[in-house]
């Protein structure tokens, strides 16, 4: 493509492999990040509008993944969420359109359906689309939920092509679920999570290159970045009662990969995110499913990607606290 790529959050999992890809292929991209790093050309803060507005010199398109994550509950008030995650995307927004931006490319979270993922005990799973209504259960939830919408009135009235990718899990940082976390070792909760909501950074990275080249012609739309499931409609019923068997049936060779791990599979899955639109509408090609995962770990290779493991964990906050990550019932 012709132009400068912005992409915010470059200090970030994400934002680093956005900019190592675009450096490798000899992109001109800018990264901008509050902290500083070797993927950082710009260190300061969307919140301030003078420095958005420098950076918008020369740019094309933005990648907008800087945000407050759903951990950051834990140190941060539901004020700087709001700052951070709708005024900063606001300040990108009205400086890109003034700038003569052409793309705008969000990354936003499955973390906006909220309670819309939790079905009534003996309920079917949740098959999760697009066309999900989002029911956020938190702070995090609710700004991602109002950056989006910003997103698309600003499509809707300036004509800034805007694409919104909800993407699933994929940070390498452990669980926030301390029963998770007692049951499972970190891996193999992982693995598990390819069935239904985790992608793996080199997949979300390739669609968010995706979603750059389509932008354009698209103009606005919202997709779902999760691992191909091979779960179907007719599974929802089953997978809440004994998901076990039904992974069965799709990836028999599972067992005997766990067995050696000695891993468990998750007895029920509650949700399911689908990712067809994104595919279709993106020619979005994800590699690691569960399938692939499996055939990884049976030649004795890792969980993660090569991409993944050198990007490390970069961690979400200095402050370590007694019952994990972060405290879960925050809001």
């Amino acid at each position: 493509m012709t132009g400068r790529i912005l992409v915010t959050g470059s200090a970030g999992h994400l934002g680093e492999a956005l900019m190592r890809h675009f450096r490798e292929v000899h992109e001109d991209a800018v990264g901008i990040d509050l902290l500083s790093s070797p993927f950082t050309d710009l260190t300061g803060n969307i919140c301030d509008r003078a420095f958005v507005r420098s950076a918008m010199q020369g740019v094309t398109a933005i990648i907008h993944t800087a945000t407050l994550h759903k951990p950051h509950i834990a140190t941060h008030t539901r004020q700087d969420f709001v700052d951070v995650n709708v005024t900063g995307t606001l300040n990108l927004l009205e400086e890109a359109v003034a700038a003569g931006v052409e793309k705008f490319i969000f990354t936003s979270t499955t973390s906006l359906y909220g309670d819309a993922l939790r079905p009534v005990v003996g309920d079917p799973a949740v098959w999760v689309t697009e066309e999900t209504i989002p029911q956020p259960k938190n702070i995090y939830g609710v700004t991602k939920t109002a950056a989006e919408d910003l997103c698309q009135i600003f499509h809707r009235n300036t004509g800034i092509s805007c694409l919104i990718l909800r993407t699933s899990r994929f940070f390498p940082e452990e669980d926030d679920s301390r029963n998770l976390r007692e049951l499972y070792t970190d891996d193999n909760t992982k693995a598990n999570e390819f069935l239904f909501r985790r992608v793996e950074i080199e997949d979300n990275l390739t669609a968010h290159i995706c979603a750059l080249d389509k932008a354009r012609e698209i103009g606005f739309a919202k997709y779902i970045i999760s691992a191909t499931s091979p779960f179907m409609l007719e599974d929802l019923s089953e997978l809440a009662i004994d998901a076990r068997a039904v992974v069965r049936q799709y990836v028999p060779e599972y067992e005997a990969v766990y067995d050696k791990l000695n891993w468990q599979m998750f007895p029920e899955m509650g949700r399911v995110y689908v990712n067809e639109k994104a595919r279709m509408e993106l020619g979005w090609e994800p590699r690691y499913d569960f399938a692939h995962v499996i055939k990884r770990l049976s030649e004795g290779m890792g969980l993660l990607s090569p991409l993944a493991l050198m990007l490390g964990r970069k961690g979400y906050h200095e402050e370590k606290f007694k019952d994990g990550p972060y405290p879960v019932d925050s809001f």
